[in-house]
């Protein structure tokens, strides 16, 4: 298991997206404690630095997406505009891509990493680390609310990640706003025991209303393995949320052009620029 979080730790801190780091890339060592270290960085967290594609035309709806491990908020968005020609960017549609705070992040034996939460290990099969996915659930769940204050209602919000991001979204929506219009996960997976899954539950069984999910995984993963993001699919559905999974021959952990453009046409589906909700708010 070692091995397999030294491989996640080398795409944290040695490549981002299968790109190799410049020799002035470097990840700094943690001087300090966790324990010492946690409420700076949870203080930082509260103030989360964002990246945002505004609309070309009247702003009605939002998007809001959420880097991997060791990412930044800026690094993603030019990620997606390097793969997706031409760019993740909608007449209607504002695209925010916040940037996780630097905290030590224990798979890579306490060093600092932009990361939503700590890991006790990458596994399935380990316990979750809530203290640091509840804090982060809060900090960004005030960029929601700025949102909704922006005159954006909640339904027409959609949260999703990539890797490290997928997770957080899903934990930020099946727990804390199960009333958005949606969420999506690429190359992500959640703990077998994961809280997302009860509080999903939860809510099947008081008859609540679920988002509706959206994955994408490479089969050629070896970092997020295929197979754990398809489990994670599966105890969802069986939870009662409508889900949606789709495989991709051959890819590894990275983002790619007919993933994109599937992620954008259900975007749209989802979001689209109605005539209603130009009226209702005029």
């Amino acid at each position: 298991m070692w091995q397999q979080q030294q491989q996640e730790a080398l795409h944290s801190g040695g490549s981002i997206h299968g790109r190799r780091r410049s020799s002035r890339e470097t990840w700094p060592r943690c001087s300090t404690s966790s324990r010492d270290f946690l409420p700076a960085a949870m203080a930082a967290a509260r103030r989360l630095q964002l990246c945002a594609v505004s609309p070309t035309g009247r702003h009605s709806a939002s998007v809001i997406f959420l880097h991997g491990s060791g990412d930044t908020g800026q690094g993603l968005r030019a990620w997606v505009r390097d793969v997706l020609v031409p760019d993740l960017a909608f007449s209607h549609v504002r695209v925010i891509y916040p940037t996780a705070p630097v905290r030590p992040y224990t798979p890579m034996r306490g060093a600092l990493s932009n990361v939503w939460f700590d890991r006790y290990k990458i596994s399935r099969d380990s316990p979750e680390h809530l203290e640091s996915v509840d804090a982060m659930c809060s900090s960004l769940g005030s960029i929601i609310e700025d949102e909704v204050k922006a005159g954006i209602p909640k339904h027409r919000i959609i949260i999703g990640g990539f890797s490290m991001g997928g997770a957080m979204a899903l934990h930020l929506v099946c727990r804390h706003h199960p009333d958005v219009g949606g969420v999506f996960a690429l190359s992500s997976f959640l703990n077998k025991d994961s809280a997302a899954f009860q509080d999903v539950e939860k809510r099947l069984k008081a008859g609540l209303s679920l988002p509706e999910l959206f994955q994408c995984h490479g089969t050629s993963d070896e970092l997020v393995l295929h197979q754990w993001g398809e489990d994670t699919s599966v105890l969802l559905r069986k939870f009662g949320m409508n889900t949606a999974f789709h495989s991709f021959p051959g890819l590894n952990h990275q983002l790619s052009q007919p993933e994109m453009e599937l992620l954008r046409g259900w975007i749209l589906s989802k979001l689209p620029a109605t005539a209603s909700f130009d009226s209702h708010n005029s």
